[in-house]
């Protein structure tokens, strides 16, 4: 029988998907793994820092809160590369020295300074900036390594993973009913330099391979969906059910950190900086939601209060008149912001063999070992 194009698509699909279900474990190649990043990477720094209330997995017992209902991207890149759980950086008196995590829950790439500067108020009054967490990350530094040149060498045997950046900083921008112009030509530019600055940071510390992941679709998140609903047909991809403003703006920002990234790497050749895309499998997740067997698709959350998206403020997950999905496997998003452990599971093995990674981590520690 022959098939058309569209079938040879979804077998194709099909077969991707299966394909990273369950990656093996790497070769152990690196001695430690260092995250910065946001909620989508924080393993317990937020409920530490500020006595918050996160809904938690039971298997991580406190402080090692996430912002799912299971592991998070972060952790089965540690599993897979042979290391520890990342403790949190705010865990004072751990030993640091397979790894340690600076990601919070609402961090910036841009410091407070700069929304308060643009009358941006809608941020948390407490600064978990990137460049925060950069200063946490000397602190940590002293704790593992005794002179410049034992620390060169350390990181250089080390995984750095930078980011997610970005997604926080749009987020309060469009709180503050910034135009999408504004958006695009006033932050973004400055939140790419930032990460730039940031990821040349620890490159000047001895790091030498670095991911550094690009933002999620904003626009399939039901959080997003729910607060800036419109009754616009047109403001919807037809396709996705998406909303395309928040989209556009998480494209503008992937394509330029990815130019800017091309640019790093022929500065720094003898560094592997990998980009590591959360935005094509989470759109192919929305499109075609049954081949990666989600149920409900990508854009109503698990664990919510009602609502077409399942979100509601008042009642969010974690608070009173929140229910949670019989089958959370079965859903993309936990809790309307954040993704459940089965995209995050997906996602982490195609950073690891591809084709969600530029270039796969996989291959960049097969090159090195083999040099």
């Amino acid at each position: 029988m022959e098939r058309t194009p569209s079938s040879w698509c979804i077998l194709l699909c099909v077969a991707a998907a299966s394909a990273v279900a369950e990656a093996a474990p790497l070769p152990q190649y690196y001695n430690a793994i260092f995250s910065f990043g946001d909620s989508f990477s924080d393993t317990g720094n937020f409920v530490i820092i500020n006595s918050g209330k996160l809904p938690n997995m039971p298997k991580f017992p406190p402080p090692y809160a996430r912002c799912s209902n299971g592991r998070l991207v972060i952790d089965f890149l540690a599993e897979a590369l042979g290391v520890p759980l990342l403790p949190p950086s705010a865990n004072k008196g751990t030993n640091f020295s397979q790894g340690a995590n600076f990601a919070v829950m609402g961090a910036t790439a841009l410091e407070l300074k700069y929304f308060r500067d643009n009358n941006v108020w809608s941020i948390p009054p407490f600064n978990t900036s990137m460049k925060c967490q950069l200063e946490w990350f000397q602190e940590v530094k002293e704790t593992v390594c005794s002179s410049p040149q034992e620390c060169k060498e350390f990181f250089g045997k080390a995984l750095f993973v930078f980011g997610e950046f970005g997604g926080n900083d749009y987020s309060f921008a469009w709180k503050a009913e910034w135009s999408l112009d504004k958006v695009k030509t006033e932050m973004v530019p400055k939140v790419v330099e930032s990460m730039i600055g940031g990821i040349e940071a620890v490159l000047e510390e001895g790091a030498r391979h670095v991911v550094v992941p690009g933002n999620l679709p904003a626009g399939c998140i039901p959080i997003t969906l729910t607060m800036y609903a419109s009754e616009e047909r047109s403001d919807y991809d037809p396709r996705t059910g998406c909303l395309k403003k928040f989209n556009s703006v998480a494209l503008y920002h992937n394509a330029m950190l990815r130019i800017a990234l091309d640019q790093l790497q022929r500065r720094r050749p003898d560094a592997r900086i990998i980009y590591a895309d959360y935005y094509t499998p989470y759109i192919q997740f929305a499109r075609t939601p049954h081949l990666y067997g989600y149920k409900r698709g990508a854009l109503r959350a698990c664990c919510g209060g009602g609502g077409p998206y399942n979100y509601n403020m008042s009642s969010s997950c974690g608070l009173p008149g929140a229910t949670v999905c019989d089958d959370p496997d079965a859903h993309v998003s936990w809790d309307g912001i954040h993704l459940t452990e089965a995209p995050y599971r997906f996602i982490a093995n195609t950073w690891l063999k591809g084709p969600y990674a530029h270039p796969p981590l996989a291959s960049v520690v097969r090159d090195d070992m083999v040099y």
